[in-house]
């Protein structure tokens, strides 16, 4: 029975990836990846040589669970990768894992980078109790109920609200976030780790006249406290 390694790779800076997942994608059988190109770039940037990379996305991913469970079975080894960060955060990875305990197969965590922690701690919100909620719904029904269920568990715990936006949903969310919780305090980050890195501390209406400014390039990690 082999393993499957769930293998956190850089969000940004490549000197973040730690000698643990590099030697671990070096030993792997295969890797699943969002996009063979980008993981290709990485481990050629890694001088890993050439691995068997299997595309592992939102759209093939229950067909290719069977496929990657025999194969872990006959006891080849697999790492998961993401994009970029923690696989299975707001990606593609877990109905996997699911599958691999159900099998008694054992997964192993190669930790590492994750946006979401790293933005935390940088925020100078507290950090002591935090709720990350991946992207908004699509749908605008659903997107009122989501933002709802937050201020209404927000209210007992008084948890850090972590969330992502894609740049061309950027100033959309934030106008609902504006409607339901008011003119609040908000923590903007983006590109964490790479160069044109930005952070910004300010209020809704703010950060809404600034990205009204200068069009939302990156991905983006939303914060506040309630």
């Amino acid at each position: 029975m082999g393993n499957l390694y769930i293998v956190a790779t850089p969000i940004g800076n490549l000197q973040d990836i730690s000698k643990r997942a590099i030697e671990t994608l070096k030993a792997a059988n295969a890797i699943l990846c969002e996009d063979t190109r980008r993981t290709g770039i990485l481990l050629k940037s890694l001088g890993i040589e050439f691995k068997k990379l299997v595309s592992y996305y939102e759209e093939n991913e229950i067909q290719r669970i069977p496929q990657v469970i025999s194969f872990l079975k006959e006891g080849g080894s697999i790492a998961l990768v993401s994009d970029a960060g923690t696989p299975t955060i707001s990606d593609p990875g877990f109905k996997l894992v699911r599958e691999c305990i159900k099998e008694g197969i054992k997964v192993e965590s190669i930790p590492g980078p994750s946006s979401v922690i790293s933005a935390l701690v940088v925020s100078g919100l507290p950090t002591d109790k935090f709720l990350f909620v991946g992207y908004p719904p699509a749908k605008p029904g659903h997107r009122e109920k989501f933002y709802r269920s937050i201020e209404s568990v927000s209210k007992i715990l008084k948890q850090t609200v972590i969330m992502f936006e894609a740049p061309h949903k950027l100033l959309k969310t934030l106008e609902e976030l504006k409607g339901i919780f008011g003119d609040m305090e908000i923590v903007i980050e983006r590109e964490l780790t790479k160069i044109h890195e930005e952070l910004r501390r300010e209020k809704i209406s703010e950060s809404i006249q600034h990205f009204k400014r200068i069009a939302p390039k990156g991905e983006f990690v939303i914060l506040f406290h309630l």
